[in-house]
């Protein structure tokens, strides 16, 4: 019986679109915002992802659409890790690496400060 994933080493914009459930315009505005989502262009002309790229555009989709960070936030927490492999490394001289769920965990606990710090503020008021 055949495996229906298949792997491919490129995608369309079409494919990723569908995959992620994200709009084409949406890709496309990412690329203009990132400076990590660079897919290459086929000789017509055509965006062609890799895997690479689409966990790119899963992190920014992550970043922006569940942990409601800005553009710029966003652009943030990305040019502060590098992804490798499926690994989350932070990016500098010792690259020491974490997996995606502690990345995720380490923003929940970000996030968390942040309400406690807003609440003391208020009641600082």
């Amino acid at each position: 019986m055949k495996d229906l994933q298949i792997k491919k080493l490129y995608y369309s914009i079409s494919e990723v679109s569908r995959m992620l459930g994200l709009e084409q315009y949406v890709l496309r505005y990412w690329e203009t915002e990132f400076e990590q989502l660079r897919p290459q262009k086929n000789r017509a002309g055509n965006r062609i992802y890799t895997e690479k790229d689409i966990d790119v555009v899963k992190q920014i989709k992550r970043l922006t659409r569940e942990d409601r960070y800005t553009i710029e936030g966003a652009r943030q927490v990305l040019n502060g890790l590098v992804v490798e492999n499926g690994q989350v490394m932070k990016d500098g001289a010792e690259k020491k690496p974490e997996t995606v769920s502690e990345a995720v965990s380490l923003d929940d606990t970000l996030r968390s400060l942040r309400t406690i710090l807003a609440d003391l503020r208020g009641r600082l008021d």
